[in-house]
């Protein structure tokens, strides 16, 4: 059986307001658990020369996921900053260092420069948390799952598609 999701929107041009994001519509003609299964199938549609611009992939139930990735200690966070204001010092040096003479005193003093400034910069941001955030981490949207949805025309013929070659 397939769903309808049927969202009303405002706004002129056909309903939809130009330049603001518009929920979705369509028939949900498959479900997937990652989001490469739902580009995978709407991929195979493509290659079957189906409409896919009537073809939307939907995220369904939207999680934030921040993994871990280790464990911040002082030589790390200095080293971290170290490392980012070397690159940033670098940059400057460098963009600077093209119109003045000589160039490389000037990319020395950007290095040195950010240098420290990233060491700063990064000690007193790691101290502010006064131990509470001891680790590093990354964030994630993710969704539960990924609803492929065709618009009610092809909606039928896109489901049989999927479901002949397995991708339903």
């Amino acid at each position: 059986m397939t769903s309808r999701v049927n969202m009303t929107t405002g706004g002129t041009r056909g309903g939809r307001t130009p330049g603001l994001p518009t929920p979705p519509t369509g028939w949900v003609v498959a479900s997937y658990p990652t989001y490469e299964q739902a580009q995978a199938a709407v991929d195979h549609l493509a290659d079957e020369e189906f409409p896919v611009h009537e073809v939307t992939i939907v995220g369904v139930d939207l999680m934030q996921v921040e993994r871990v990735t280790g464990r911040l200690t002082w030589p790390k966070v200095l080293l971290g900053g170290l490392a980012t204001g070397a690159w940033l010092g670098l940059f400057v040096g460098l963009l600077l260092g093209i119109f003045t003479q000589p160039m490389w005193g000037v990319v020395l003093t950007g290095l040195v420069g950010g240098s420290v400034f990233g060491i700063v910069s990064a000690s007193l941001s790691y101290a502010a948390t006064r131990g509470k955030r001891d680790f590093a981490s990354t964030q994630q949207l993710v969704a539960g799952r990924y609803d492929v949805l065709c618009e009610p025309a092809n909606a039928e013929r896109v489901r049989d598609e999927l479901a002949r070659f397995g991708m339903k």
